[in-house]
């Protein structure tokens, strides 16, 4: 099951070039488009007539025409014109998503319209920012999109799954996060002492190890938004422990990243994500040498995941034995069951005489 009352990451803004964008969120096809004013709309791609998709179709203006009858819907989702007809039925429409484009992503809203608060929308610096050198990507997995979010909510994986590409070691999984329960996620936050620099550049490249802060929001339905700092050795004592303050002086290296993850399916899901350094201590040719890293990183995290979906797939009544890294997890799974369950509670039963 899927929440439905929340923001889904559709794609990022850049994809929208042609006429038409294509997606499917949560078993839902999306048509999505830009109209005259430049504002966007977001319909159900499927013709309430024949169920032909309507990216199939042609513009008209702001409406759609599907070329496959004739029927002509407008950016409401009402049907406008049917050819050799004069009364249209008031049933003959399709759905029409709330939609927001912000931090560099467009945002489609798949649950009761009357709900689609932006405020919901998680809180990002997106590619165009004053703060950070942003890179953007995505990939596309053949796997349940929680199990993506289990990766993420659990970074004890580092130090086994990235030695290659982010060359992170086992402390990754030996010094346990703070955790904190948010109302539409989590909060993870850690020192790492003396550990190798994550990535080594800047100033962090002329040490072999370093003292690491890594403090990441998940917020549903998967968007993470994620703060590294970089300092020399002695940092983390120094600040007892507590999230560094300007007090302990310019840190050797910051980066940041947003990441987000929506399901197309129970069986697939889209990933999509940037990384990139601070402007005040980075570059933009380090930027690109990131993305090149992360990239590498993903792709370690895709092959396990989507063997692991596989594995499970075989016998479903076989369930994952907890251990204490998988706190986050349990926890962000939980938030999504109590949402779920909040929105079923909201839809009126239907009763017979």
């Amino acid at each position: 099951m899927f929440i439905r009352n929340c923001w889904y990451v559709a794609a990022w803004s850049e994809e929208l070039s042609g006429e038409f964008l294509t997606c499917m969120i949560i078993n839902e096809p999306i048509l999505i488009y830009r109209k005259s004013d430049d504002s966007l709309v977001a319909l159900e791609d499927r013709c309430a007539h024949r169920m032909s998709p309507l990216s199939l179709g042609r513009r008209e203006g702001d409406d759609i025409r599907c070329m496959y009858h004739g029927l002509k819907f407008s950016p409401a989702g009402q049907c406008v014109e049917i050819p050799g007809q004069e009364k249209i039925p008031s049933r003959l429409c399709i759905k029409s998503y709330p939609v927001i484009e912000q931090h560099s992503w467009i945002w489609v809203w798949l649950g009761d319209p009357e709900l689609a608060d932006p405020a919901l929308i998680p809180p990002a610096h997106g590619g165009a920012n004053d703060e950070w050198y942003l890179t953007r990507n995505h990939l596309d997995y053949d796997t349940n999109y929680m199990l993506i979010c289990d990766n993420l909510t659990d970074f004890s994986h580092l130090g086994y799954v990235h030695t290659e590409s982010f060359g992170s070691d086992e402390q990754w999984a030996q010094k346990a996060p703070t955790i904190t329960q948010l109302d539409r996620g989590i909060r993870m936050s850690r020192w790492l002492s003396s550990v190798p620099p994550i990535p080594p550049l800047g100033e962090a490249a002329k040490h072999a190890v370093v003292d690491h802060w890594a403090s990441y929001d998940f917020l549903v339905p998967g968007i993470l938004i994620f703060y590294n700092a970089l300092y020399p050795v002695g940092t983390a004592l120094q600040a007892n422990l507590e999230a560094p303050t300007e007090a302990l002086g310019t840190p050797l290296y910051t980066h940041y990243s947003i990441q987000a993850v929506t399901p197309k399916s129970e069986a697939t899901s889209r990933y999509l994500y940037s990384w990139g350094p601070s402007k005040s201590l980075g570059t933009e040719e380090e930027s690109a040498i990131m993305r090149t890293i992360l990239l590498k990183a993903f792709l370690e995290d895709q092959v396990i995941i989507e063997a692991q979906h596989k594995v499970m797939e075989i016998d479903p009544s076989r369930k994952p034995i907890a251990i204490a890294a998988d706190k986050g997890v349990v926890m962000f799974q939980r938030t999504v069951e109590r949402l779920i369950k909040a929105e079923q509670q909201l839809i009126p039963l239907v009763t017979t005489d």
